[in-house]
């Protein structure tokens, strides 16, 4: 067949053909990588004459019955007169050319059919320069106080003592619905669905076996037991049953997944019956009819759950911010958004990123996202409902891997990361929903623009009032050196470490480095980081933060670190829990799954004696002062 045909159909669907890798050195798409991916997202192109059936339903499939625009935009897709009825009820005439007013989700009448108008503000919500805020980062589960791993009452007592020192916000780990009868699968950034919460951090009494580190099959056994006994005694009260009767069908959905996954012990629901694939299917039904009692349970999770997240939002009332809730980038494509919602997905799809310095081999996260297609068709609703469940007891959010609002690294089922390529994304589309759910809910947003960035991108969050990331061992000068405090862009949060990175302590050990290199049956070779200190240090000495020579103890380095992000112009500066602690181990070691205590460590103490000890208050106390406060 023709490979004009495929390379037609491949750019028609938002392919980058030709990219440009880290290196910046030009690459071109083989066309067999054009065609698994085509066919993993279901556009066949095997011969001719399927690239063209593909390229009719993909064009059908981007008919503008929906609208995303900026206020004053003119407006058009129709002629003669035409009825706009306002999201508030208020119906005026309108014709071609009328600028679009009110911000909000409209309905468009004309003489050709009906159209959605969705009207954005110009920018979300912001910080003000003068403002200059402060605030922590903190892995809920790593929480002291709610048992054998952290919960919402935990997070309730962190953010109260947090607001108490003065923070302006609370960044958490993700909060997703996980796989709830598998312990196993922990990672907060591999969800079943990123639309509900992860019932495992319903504040439940259970009691603490102390440690270092989680033992998540024995704590998710604990907790739950726990919640069926409370479920036992607390399923008939008016407060519950009025939660059932206001309960959506997404969520009851979402439920009876719950239910079935533990029913069938599985993976995820590819490896169930055939029959029970499809949620609205007489199996499936059958099911929900005769374990009435367990969906409930599930429900009544989700219910305490909520609950206890909202306490939490409301112990972090007196921030500015309050908490700053997680988006992670994708779903596991067997759980229960793939099952409910799979035509929304990429189900045939893998995303990750493509090969670089440190990863020449590539990335596939395992984990699948949006179609692009899907949301077009579906007028945007499964990303827009996404945003308010984030934004639902939360004062900001965290968008990870910002880039794919761009592009997406795709990767078909079953094959290299080698053979995928760049997808594009709505965009624009994308970040006027941002902006307008930002300016309903009153929350800040945050995109983590980490990576190869692509051209442009970050100016175009800027735009939109979105909050770029800066974090210090990356932002580095082309001679080797850091980026100086005063020269940091203003319209960012600067971070002293993040989660994927050793926290100040371990990287000025180089514990990082050592764990690389154990993995690896390498001797470590600190020279490298020996260097990089020096560079620091001298940014630090340049800033007015640190004096005299490089210590060979963390403790200044530390101090160092916490001051100069502080100093830095950024509207927001974050200092994770770990650095305010000093403690050298990072929660997450990229690439490594059981080779590392991924998303098992515990912090050393409750919150109220985490505040308390003098490295942290002096630590805090130099966040204020470098803010201006």
């Amino acid at each position: 067949m023709s490979d004009a045909a495929v390379l037609n159909l491949a750019e028609a669907a938002g392919m980058l053909v030709d990219w440009e890798d880290a290196g910046g050195v030009a690459r071109r798409v083989s066309i067999d990588s054009l065609r698994a991916v085509l066919s993993g997202l279901g556009f066949d192109c095997d011969n001719a004459g399927q690239c063209a059936d593909s390229l009719a339903r993909l064009h059908a499939g981007v008919a503008d019955a929906c609208c995303v625009v900026d206020a004053g935009t003119p407006l058009t897709g129709f002629e003669g007169r035409g009825r706009l009825t306002l999201e508030s009820g208020t119906a005026i005439d309108v014709r071609p050319g009328d600028p679009a007013r009110a911000i909000g989700y409209h309905r468009l009448e004309h003489a050709g059919g009906e159209i959605e108008l969705i009207v954005a503000p110009p920018r979300g919500v912001g910080i003000e320069p003068a403002e200059r805020l402060w605030g922590t980062a903190v892995q809920l589960y790593s929480l002291r106080g709610g048992g054998a791993i952290g919960d919402f009452a935990a997070l309730a007592d962190f953010a109260g003592e947090a607001a108490r020192a003065g923070a302006d916000a609370l960044m958490l780990s993700p909060v997703h619905a996980l796989f709830t009868a598998d312990p196993g699968r922990y990672s907060p950034y591999s969800p079943s669905s990123r639309r509900f919460l992860n019932p495992w951090y319903a504040p439940v009494d259970t009691a603490d076996p102390g440690g270092e580190l989680i033992d998540w099959q024995a704590a998710v056994d604990a907790r739950m037991a726990a919640l069926r006994r409370d479920f036992a005694a607390q399923h008939e009260t008016p407060a519950f049953a009025a939660y059932l009767a206001s309960a959506g069908a997404d969520l009851k959905r979402h439920a009876l997944f719950e239910a079935l996954f533990a029913h069938f012990g599985t993976r995820g629901w590819q490896d169930w019956p055939a029959a029970y694939h499809d949620p609205a299917g007489d199996a499936a039904s059958a099911f929900a009819r005769e374990h009435a009692g367990e969906i409930d349970f599930h429900l009544y999770a989700q219910w305490r759950a909520e609950q206890g997240l909202a306490r939490a939002a409301d112990a972090a009332s007196d921030m500015r911010i309050g908490l700053v809730t997680d988006i992670a980038v994708g779903i596991d494509v067997g759980g229960s958004h793939a099952w409910t919602a799979g035509d929304e997905l990429m189900l045939g799809i893998g995303i990750g990123a493509p090969p670089d310095a440190f990863q020449a081999a590539g990335q596939n996260w395992g984990i699948t996202s949006f179609s692009p297609f899907a949301l077009r068709t579906k007028h945007y609703r499964p990303f827009i409902d996404l945003l308010r469940s984030a934004m639902a007891h939360a004062g900001g959010i965290r968008i990870d891997h910002a880039l794919g609002l761009r592009r997406l690294w795709v990767v078909p089922n079953g094959a290299s990361p080698l053979d995928g390529a760049y997808l594009r994304q709505p965009e624009d589309e994308l970040l006027r929903l941002i902006a307008l759910e930002s300016v309903r809910a009153g929350a800040i947003v945050i995109g983590e623009d980490l990576g190869v960035v692509p051209p442009g991108l970050r100016e175009a969050l800027d735009d939109r009032g979105i909050l770029g990331m800066r974090v210090l061992p990356f932002e580095r000068t082309k001679d080797c050196g850091f980026v100086a405090a005063a020269d940091y862009d203003a319209g960012v949060a600067a971070m002293t470490s993040t989660h994927d990175l050793a926290p100040v302590a371990g990287w000025w050990r180089g514990t990082d480095v050592e764990w690389r290199a154990e993995l690896a049956g390498e001797a470590s070779d600190l020279a490298p980081r020996a260097k990089e200190r020096e560079a620091f240090w001298t940014a630090a000495v340049g800033a007015g933060v640190a004096e005299g020579p490089p210590p060979d103890a963390p403790d200044a380095a530390v101090d160092a670190a916490v001051a100069f992000i502080a100093a830095t112009p950024a509207r927001l500066a974050i200092v994770p829990v770990e650095d305010l602690l000093g403690v050298d181990q990072a929660p997450n070691l990229p690439g490594t799954v059981d080779e590392h205590p991924n998303w098992r460590r515990r912090l050393p103490a409750p919150a109220a004696e985490l505040f308390a000890r003098p490295e942290v208050a002096a630590r805090i106390d130099r966040i204020i002062k470098g803010r201006g406060r």
